[in-house]
């Protein structure tokens, strides 16, 4: 028997550690070559490694989230026979081929591709603790106040009641003999005002925050702590907007159905030139900004795994279809995990919206090293006073959309954020001239 320590692979280069996220074996599992044994993380990757030699796992480098450093001991195997130095060393090179091809096609989210709106929590997707409503002891609840239900006696008519009622059985004070009447639960009712208990309180949960989440959380906290943000926010009347939409939509034969997101892109993109400064990424350490010809648009979209951010490349050259097509295709990628390198990373303006969730205004979190990102907000239907054409005024039901902009003050000014808020509430109130070139 002999004890194979097999190191943390080089997983790419200039990456010196990689956080653990998952792992397939336990101390004591049996393993084969080539099994899947740990998924890691890597700032650019999320990566499979799989074992180079059969055996039974002995030790573990740590527990899900703990970063290992490369050529730390990530695990060790007891195998069955004698492994030379050179059949480890060839085993562990072969590794590392494996794992950096898988790293140039498998990319997962590095802080540049992640963007986040403010109050999102950062345990979204875990469980909660949830409290229920409290209610004090009196004569009409039980004094043993935990008793399970399976020990409470109560006729089948009684239970259904307390079903519909919304009211545990274990808070009702039961009769002499123990058993809960109809009696009993009126009286259960008249001390709560007509209202049960809301639940019955859930356990406490620890939830450790790695991979994804973890890299989600890190960007965030850098993008506040590096950042002075500021936030303005726009009234903008597309009602003429949503007309055009249904029009275009209603003739758009075999072409994908046009959402509100390519008119906004196509605003913002017939906006940018006057407005170069919104376009840009600052590198603070080098005191750098580049401003760029290209508008190559972030588009924050949720998964399974946590806030993702596929690029749109070059927005500004494509049509409202091909738009539409893009983000359709980009967004599948993401939410299957197949999205590549190449399609997270190397936005230079990011676009962040909740769909219908959205509410009257939001102050999204800038995607680091860029300076500003853009929140469309819910439509809402308002009555407004608008002209009568004939020198008036009349009032009619609109179509509302706030515009939100969360700049990098360092940047750019509260002046040029507005104007550039402007242009665009310009373009989409006459929506026309979106489709002049």
């Amino acid at each position: 028997m002999a004890k194979f320590i097999f190191k943390m692979p080089d997983v790419g280069e200039g990456v010196a550690e990689a956080e653990v996220v998952e792992w397939h074996v336990k101390v004591g599992d049996r393993v084969e070559e080539d099994q899947h044994i740990v998924d890691v993380m890597t700032d650019k990757a999320t990566i499979d490694i799989e074992s180079p030699v059969a055996g039974v796992v002995t030790t573990l480098a740590g527990e899900v989230g703990d970063v290992v450093a490369i050529g730390a001991m990530l695990l060790v195997i007891e195998t069955e026979g004698e492994v030379s130095e050179e059949e480890a060393e060839a085993a562990a090179e072969q590794i590392e081929d494996e794992v950096s091809d898988a790293g140039e096609a498998d990319e997962a989210a590095s802080p540049e591709r992640l963007s986040s709106f403010e109050g999102r929590g950062l345990g979204e997707g875990a469980s909660e603790a949830s409290t229920s409503a409290s209610v004090p002891l009196s004569p009409t609840l039980s004094p043993e106040g935990e008793r399970e239900k399976a020990k409470v006696l109560a006729s089948p008519a009684v239970r259904q009641r307390a079903r519909d009622l919304g009211i545990d059985l274990a808070q009702v004070k039961p009769a002499a003999d123990g058993r809960v009447r109809h009696a009993d639960l009126d009286a259960f009712l008249a001390y709560t005002g007509g209202f049960g208990a809301a639940g019955k309180a859930r356990g406490d949960e620890t939830i450790k925050v790695i991979g994804l989440r973890k890299r989600i959380a890190q960007n965030m906290a850098a993008a506040k702590r590096h950042i002075p943000h500021f936030t303005y926010v726009e009234e903008c009347d597309v009602t003429d907007l949503e007309t055009l939409r249904a029009q275009l939509n209603e003739g758009r034969g075999e072409r994908p159905k046009l959402t509100m997101l390519p008119l906004l892109i196509t605003a913002i993109c017939k906006t940018i030139p006057a407005f170069p400064m919104i376009n840009a990424r600052y590198d603070d350490e080098a005191n750098v900004v580049t401003r760029y010809g290209a508008v190559h648009l972030g588009m924050a979209a949720q998964t399974d795994a946590g806030l993702m951010v596929p690029v749109i490349r070059d927005a500004q050259s494509r049509n409202l279809w091909q738009l539409a097509r893009e983000i359709g295709r980009l967004a599948e990628a993401a939410r299957t995990g197949k999205a590549t390198s190449e399609e997270l990373s190397g936005s230079t303006l990011t676009v962040t919206s909740l769909g219908p969730l959205g509410g009257v205004a939001t102050t999204p979190v800038i995607n680091r090293p860029e300076v500003a990102i853009i929140g469309p907000n819910r439509i809402v239907e308002r009555p407004m006073f608008i002209p009568d054409g004939m020198g008036g005024e009349r009032i009619a039901r609109r179509k509302l959309m706030n515009i939100s902009i969360s700049c990098d003050h360092r940047v750019v000014d509260g002046h040029d954020a507005a104007s550039f808020i402007q242009g665009v509430k310009r373009l989409i109130e006459t929506p026309a001239l979106l489709l002049v070139d």
